[in-house]
């Protein structure tokens, strides 16, 4: 399955100091100005110095070249406080989703001892409930103070890191604060309303093992779960890896809609959509989506697993891809064959 090499979380703590000495070396994925720094395909900015942080280096996590996995780094004078902006182009995005993997992310990232201290919905650039902002005290055995927002502007994703010594936690905020006050956008309008998602135990349905019927090589088709917290969603269940333990999530009272397995913060998702002969796979990264068929049901956890681990013997290849570009161009792949 498509995967990226690091989540969000790792990209930031990746970038340390000398990587900024190659920035040079590297194709840029923005266009700067004299003040700002802007993402030319999302038509998202930022400016170079923001609430004490400048810019450092910019860039792309992945996907190079194609400038739909973008991110800017800022530091403090000293370094000692670090931020960074990302803005990429999940082919599932999901503010709400975005925020609920980062916040699991962080605690297993920085430890039990981690406290979510803020967790709701703000305003920005003029929008009511535009962005999700996040705080956790007390991280890395109290060393550290780290803030992020999410917001959905479009197509695009945007989601803002900001860390630094707990000591200096209003800097932090002050940071976090700043850059959602600083963000720039071609049209306001494109971003969606969001709100944390709201997270229940469903009844227990495991029907057992499911068989796949029919392979998929058409275009994708929207996802039939409520984004963004619009409605709430219930936990059907769990799904154990090789790298980690995931939540099998559905909208609450809805027994036969769509299944989602959010794998990272960073995008990639398992999805099981109702077709008419049964739930259709489909698993989206960023730039991409991969068509695997219909089964006739819902698989069970143990399968869900087989098929994050690369081991189920029933999605040894996609029938179809879908790669997204940054202008808005979607091109399906199948074998031998492309489609528009």
């Amino acid at each position: 399955m498509p995967k990226r090499a690091l989540s969000l979380i790792s990209a930031v703590l990746a970038l340390s100091a000398p990587a900024f000495a190659r920035a040079a070396e590297e194709r840029e994925a923005w266009t700067p100005t004299a003040t700002a720094l802007r993402a030319d395909a999302a038509g998202i900015g930022m400016p170079q110095s923001v609430a004490g942080l400048s810019l450092a280096k910019s860039g792309e996590v992945s996907n190079g070249g194609k400038g739909i996995d973008n991110y800017a780094q800022y530091l403090s004078d000293d370094g000692a406080v670090q931020a960074t902006l990302y803005v990429y182009l999940p082919s599932y995005a999901d503010a709400s989703l975005a925020a609920y993997m980062t916040d699991k992310a962080v605690t297993e990232r920085f430890g039990a001892r981690t406290r979510r201290t803020a967790y709701s919905s703000v305003a920005v650039a003029g929008h009511a409930n535009g962005a999700i902002r996040a705080v956790y005290d007390d991280a890395a055995d109290g060393a550290l103070t780290t803030a992020a927002a999410f917001l959905h502007a479009g197509r695009w994703l945007v989601k803002l890191r900001v860390t630094g010594p707990t000591e200096r936690r209003k800097e932090v905020l002050a940071g976090l604060d700043g850059m959602l006050a600083g963000l720039q956008f071609d049209d306001a309008s494109s971003i969606h309303a969001t709100r944390p998602a709201r997270l229940a135990a469903c009844p227990a349905n495991e029907g057992g093992d499911a068989r796949l019927t029919a392979q998929t090589t058409s275009a994708p088709a929207d996802i039939s779960l409520p984004r963004e917290g619009q409605e709430p969603l219930c936990i059907r269940g769990k799904v154990d890896t090789a790298e980690g333990s995931y939540d099998i999530l559905q909208q609450a009272g809805a027994a036969d809609g769509a299944i989602v397995v959010p794998v990272d913060d960073a995008g990639t998702m398992v999805a099981f959509d109702p077709a008419k002969d049964g739930y259709r796979l489909s698993i989206h990264s960023v730039g991409q989506t991969d068509l695997y068929g219909v089964y006739d049901k819902v698989p069970s956890a143990r399968q869900i697993a087989q098929i994050l681990d690369g081991k189920d013997p029933q999605t040894a290849q996609a029938g179809a891809t879908a790669d997204y570009a940054a202008n808005g161009e979607v091109t399906v792949r199948t074998a031998g064959v492309k489609l528009r």
